[in-house]
């Protein structure tokens, strides 16, 4: 496995680097959702199902850049994916539910150890030769078109809420532009495996983006419903307390005593001057009394 230089392929060398630079933010683009996860202490409506199959491609694409020659780009970008697709699923586990942390850990066992085991196994001791390379690359390109897939659950969950909330956009956006790269350099590196797959996550990527412009404006007016709502409400109801924002930072609660409220409250503050008023009276005469 040599180190491909410029020299040797010069539009594999671009696009293969620009790859590296792209898929890199990729693979960071869900770091504000694991910040969240990890600072509400719960996965939400999150689902750990593409992480778990960016993992196992990772896998797969460092074991097929391992044993095909000329393909160092590829190797350094999926050891990456590897590490960090492991503090996600790590993070995940800590923070989901006992039903989806259960179900992470099957599919991790299943999918990362029991399959990627099964192919190495099959690949390293019954194929040989450009064979293994054949077999192994088919098997990436079904195993990537599933990478670009695994956000079809969150897509349907888009249009079943009419919510982008948990469909992050940055990585909508990376994943349609890393497409596009690793679809340059399988075509100057005459790769097909490489190339194909990177077609169909190209569209899919631009579906997502598609669906977020469609439903984040629909976002924005469920949020003026739900203002409508709570304004309504607060006519409704005897106003307690109201929030001032200061436009320099900071928050004031000022509470506010209901009309009614207040009422009852003043009446019976008259009430008690009243009685105190003729206590203090009734205690003057009964001294008056006494000295007489």
């Amino acid at each position: 496995m040599a180190f491909m230089s410029f020299h040797d392929n010069p539009g594999a060398f671009i696009f293969g680097i620009l790859g590296n630079m792209i898929s890199f933010m990729v693979f960071l683009a869900p770091m504000p959702t694991f910040y969240r996860i990890i600072k509400k202490k719960s996965t939400e409506d999150f689902q750990s199902l593409p992480y778990l199959v960016a993992l196992f491609s990772s896998m797969l694409w460092l074991y097929y850049a391992m044993v095909k020659r000329g393909a160092m780009l590829l190797v350094t970008i999926n050891s990456f994916g590897f590490f960090i697709e492991i503090i996600y699923i790590v993070i995940f586990i800590i923070y989901a539910t006992n039903d989806a942390r259960k179900l992470t850990i099957k599919i991790f066992l299943a999918m990362n150890l029991g399959c990627f085991g099964l192919i190495l196994s099959v690949t390293h001791f019954a194929l040989h030769g450009s064979l293994r390379v054949v077999v192994l690359g088919w098997i990436c390109v079904s195993i990537a078109t599933l990478v670009f897939a695994a956000p079809l659950s969150i897509m349907a969950q888009v249009i079943r809420t009419k919510s982008v909330e948990f469909m992050p956009f940055n990585l909508s956006l990376f994943l349609t532009i890393s497409a596009i790269t690793w679809f340059g350099y399988g075509l100057f590196l005459k790769d097909i495996c490489i190339a194909l797959p990177n077609i169909m996550g190209f569209a899919l990527g631009l579906i997502q983006m598609i669906l977020y412009a469609i439903y984040r404006k629909k976002d924005h007016v469920m949020e003026k419903e739900v203002k409508v709502e709570k304004e309504k409400e607060l006519v409704e109801e005897p106003m307690k307390a109201v929030v001032v924002v200061n436009p320099l930072g900071g928050v004031e609660v000022i509470p506010i005593i209901p009309v009614d409220a207040k009422s009852v409250v003043d009446g019976d503050v008259k009430e008690e001057k009243k009685v105190a008023q003729e206590n203090e009276k009734s205690g003057e005469a009964a001294n008056n009394d006494s000295q007489v």
